[in-house]
């Protein structure tokens, strides 16, 4: 097997486990009324993004190995990869915002995040995902359709299609990086309100003790599923900056795929983190197998998870 039918079975995997992956997690959800918290709402739309992820497989494929498509095809392709990933850092900005406003507003939070003001950060996050997305469709940042028809090769890339420039500083700089400053400043600050509130509470007021101490396993796993992020997303971002500012540095086939197989794997990655750090979310995922895969009785399946 050759290193482009290495990467396409590579892909391929990677991206059935994602789209299983994430139903699961919908699913999970959707059985669970523990789960069903403002979070949740924010994690499903990242679930929702992943599973995009996944179902783009082959657009993806179609874009890395340079295969021969009209300009206006390679350009949409494109486009939507850059907007599902885009989806994927606003969902994680929304949960850090949430968070935060969970310890830091505690009697107003309820207030704060009412189910009209859910709607609409979730559509905040998926409108500004898109329009970040679609940019080089709107014209800017779009390379010369004209150049593409002429040349001699008119294989599908993003490089052939769209700006470098937009890639590094818009995707990269404005899209990826300062969300995920932001989210590090916010987990910080959750972090500091925790530590304080709990040195605050005297030990027998243990509600809130209790009510601080969830919060702080809950950010811990938040906080894991941020790093997982950014340990698969800069080595691509990286690997773009250095082709954008040092073009004639010829960098391999193999480590461009090996940088696009480490996004698309983030993809994989949440759903696990959930099932390992979550205990409401591991027992409704062994209830989900006993019950719906192995056919097995709910009730004898939900005793035995307890």
């Amino acid at each position: 097997m050759g290193t482009d039918g290495l990467y396409i079975f590579l892909e391929s995997v990677i991206a059935v486990l994602a789209i299983l992956g994430n139903i699961l997690v919908i699913w999970v959800v959707k059985l669970n009324s523990a789960c069903r918290t403002t979070t949740c709402y924010f994690i499903i739309s990242l679930a929702l993004a992943d599973i995009a992820v996944g179902l783009a497989a082959p657009l993806a494929i179609v874009v890395d190995l340079d295969v021969t498509l009209p300009f206006e095809a390679c350009l949409f392709m494109c486009c939507l990869l850059v907007a599902f990933t885009q989806t994927s850092i606003m969902s994680l900005l929304a949960i850090a915002v949430d968070r935060y406003l969970r310890v830091r507003f505690l009697t107003r939070y309820r207030i704060l995040t009412s189910q009209k003001r859910i709607q609409m950060a979730l559509g905040t996050v998926w409108l500004l995902s898109l329009l970040v997305g679609f940019i080089p469709i709107f014209g800017w940042a779009q390379k010369n359709p004209t150049d593409f028809e002429n040349s001699s090769s008119k294989e599908c890339h993003f490089t052939k299609v769209m700006k470098m420039d937009y890639m590094v500083y818009v995707s990269f700089f404005v899209g990826t990086f300062i969300p995920l400053i932001i989210m590090g400043v916010l987990y910080a600050k959750v972090f500091s309100i925790i530590r304080t509130k709990l040195r605050q509470w005297p030990t027998n007021v243990r509600e809130r003790r209790m009510f601080y101490k969830r919060e702080f396993r809950t950010a811990k796993y938040l906080v894991l599923v941020l790093f997982l992020y950014a340990v698969c997303w800069l080595p691509l971002c990286i690997l773009n900056c250095i082709h954008h500012f040092h073009p004639a540095l010829e960098i391999p086939n193999y480590v461009w795929y090996m940088g696009i197989l480490l996004t698309h794997s983030n993809s994989v990655m949440n759903p696990i983190v959930y099932a390992f750090k979550i205990k409401k979310f591991r027992e409704t995922c062994i209830l989900i197998l006993r019950t719906y895969i192995l056919c097995k009785d709910p009730e004898h399946a939900l005793n035995s998870t307890s």
